[in-house]
């Protein structure tokens, strides 16, 4: 990607993707509040805006620009363990069943890939819909699933540092992803969903890839990727 161009997606996203959680977030809440945590929100939640619990347990795996370890289930509390983050006596983690997820679209925080491919990052938004505080921190567990659903990429995690805090009933957070584009026909993947497994959780949520034209740089197998996910908060 030309310099210019990523500036000014750095720069726009810096703007506005905090107007973008809150659209998110605020889309979240209403379909909460309406009893069905599957129905399709106002049009700048997307499709990406529902999502659901799943028993899949994928891991964050590859190592380099990211740390591969396991978010999930019990490299989950590792994780915990070793991120830091002060104990919040009395308050539970957030469960996978107490949380929605969603892409955040609005506000042009949902990044249009150039047409030359490139990095860039998108932020997927996570509210805790149950009416207490729960406690979160540390790397969710993303999963990216092929077109033909055969084939999994298990995101690495970058160096970031984190610390756990309280979500409060009805309030959300979120994290970002890092994402390589391209436009090459070949060495290409293309997701469809993308599976998230909050920290020490082992049931995931599923939300739809947003770009369904657009494919990422394969790089499954690299030590270093350019594909990676960001801790919460």
């Amino acid at each position: 990607m030309r310099s210019d161009t990523t500036a000014r997606i750095a720069r726009r996203r810096s703007f506005r993707v905090a107007a973008a959680v809150l659209t998110a977030a605020a889309a979240l809440t209403l379909t909460a509040c309406n009893g069905d945590a599957q129905s399709a929100g106002p049009a700048d939640a997307a499709p990406a805006g529902s999502s659901s619990s799943s028993g899949s347990s994928g891991s964050s795996g590859s190592s380099g620009g990211a740390q591969g370890s396991d978010a999930k289930g019990k490299g989950g509390e590792q994780a915990a363990a070793e991120g830091g983050g002060r104990a919040h006596a009395g308050v539970e983690r957030c469960r996978t069943e107490n949380l929605e997820a969603a892409f955040a679209t609005g506000e042009d925080a949902l990044p249009v890939p150039d047409e030359d491919g490139g990095s860039t990052t998108a932020s997927i938004v996570l509210i805790n819909k149950s009416t207490s505080s729960c406690r979160i921190g540390g790397f969710p567990g993303v999963d990216l699933t092929s077109i033909n659903g055969g084939e999994r990429w298990s995101l690495a995690r970058s160096s970031e540092k984190w610390s756990s805090f309280e979500l409060e009933g009805g309030q959300s957070t979120s994290f970002d992803l890092n994402l390589a584009f391209t436009n090459e026909e070949e060495g290409f993947y293309q997701p469809a969903w993308v599976e998230i497994t909050p920290p020490n959780e082992t049931k995931s949520l599923k939300i739809e890839w947003p770009w369904e034209n657009d494919s990422l740089v394969d790089q499954r197998g690299a030590t270093r990727p350019a594909t990676f996910v960001n801790p919460i908060g």
